[in-house]
């Protein structure tokens, strides 16, 4: 499944579309727009188990907030109930 230009592989359509609208709350701090709505979500694959993985970029090589901005992400998507990993 596609939605926009990221690739979706899961059959829990509910948990992904939980993990979409938990990516719309992440924003770089420099553009107010969310990480979803710039495009930088490539890929989004959650396994029979409930495990995920998140494919995303950053808006630059040198991105000021790479390490907090990735953090963040991660941190809010752990934060999914259903999620494993």
């Amino acid at each position: 499944m596609r939605i926009m230009n990221t690739i979706i592989t899961t059959k829990n359509t509910e948990l992904a579309q939980r993990v979409i609208d938990v990516i719309k709350t992440c924003y770089d701090p420099e553009i107010p727009i969310d990480i979803w709505e710039m495009g930088l979500i490539y890929e989004i694959n959650i396994d029979a188990e409930n495990n995920l993985i998140v494919k995303m970029t950053l808006t630059s090589p040198s991105c000021p907030v790479a390490e907090s901005l990735v953090f963040d992400v991660e941190q809010k998507l752990k934060s999914i109930t259903g999620i494993k990993s």
